[in-house]
């Protein structure tokens, strides 16, 4: 049920991007010319290369929970420990880096420099790790702040169908920012519930958990640290992200949740 309800959302999403985000051009390199693009080009690593350091240490995180998942520990032999360690995701994204080193044609000893190529990434990377921590920050002092219990208590006195998973996870979400607080959060309101809802059969469950997670996605904005992270790695101001990314967000968590409604009203 989560793919078909997760590709029919995906869908509205594709639709989303391609026909209102993509109005709105953003130069990806304002401080380049095109001369100079052009140059970098001719010396950059191809595709696959390039995509190496990012693809490995997740193909090495989802490995070890997959070992974990079928019981591997480390007591098992010496493959599955090596396994389990690699898997860390310190260790993955430190071999990630060290893959990230093999991509110039020729590593100088200027590209590790302040000035260089190491300098000019750690002064990129900085910017966004300060403004992310201080929207983890105001999103902490939210959930710190109660109101996610008091959000519950209001909502959860509604009889809203399969809409009330939703838009409980929904005003979390929005209100403190953190996804997990948001899905964790909802779950624990709604397991001893399920029962006077209605929710009592395998399917009806498993669609409330979709709607939970389709509301953990409404709306990420400035007290979620993955709006920094998306606003600042594309080069958006504030402005711009809040129509697009958070706009986004909440096309792709909503259309989700009217594929849901539609989905339980037909099979229940």
């Amino acid at each position: 049920l989560g793919l078909v309800f997760s590709a029919l959302a995906l869908v509205v999403g594709v639709l989303f991007a391609t026909k209102y985000a993509a109005r709105t051009y953003i130069d990806p390199e304002p401080d380049i010319t095109e001369a100079e693009i052009n140059v970098r080009l001719k010396e950059a690593p191809g595709a696959f290369k390039s995509s190496l350091p990012v693809l490995i240490p997740i193909v090495l995180i989802l490995l070890k929970s997959f070992v974990e998942s079928l019981g591997g520990s480390q007591d098992s032999g010496r493959f599955i420990r090596f396994i389990l360690f690699v898997g860390e995701p310190f260790m993955a994204l430190l071999i990630g880096l060290f893959l990230a080193l093999l991509l110039p044609k020729k590593l100088e000893r200027n590209m590790l420099s302040t000035t260089g190529w190491m300098g000019k990434a750690l002064t990129d990377a900085s910017t966004i790790v300060l403004i992310t921590g201080a929207g983890g920050v105001f999103g902490k002092v939210l959930q710190n702040s109660d109101i996610a219990a008091q959000l519950g208590d209001t909502l959860s006195n509604a009889r809203l169908s399969i809409w009330l998973p939703f838009l409980l996870a929904a005003a979390i979400k929005t209100a403190q920012g953190s996804s997990t607080v948001s899905l964790i959060t909802t779950a624990g309101i709604m397991a001893p519930m399920m029962g006077a809802l209605g929710f009592d059969g395998e399917w009806e469950k498993a669609m409330v958990v979709i709607a939970i997670g389709a509301g953990s996605a409404v709306v990420s904005h400035a007290n979620d640290s993955f709006f920094w992270v998306v606003s600042q790695l594309c080069g958006m101001d504030v402005k711009t992200a809040y129509r697009l990314h958070t706009l986004g967000t909440f096309v792709l968590g909503t259309s989700a949740a009217v594929f849901l409604y539609i989905g339980y009203v037909i099979f229940t």
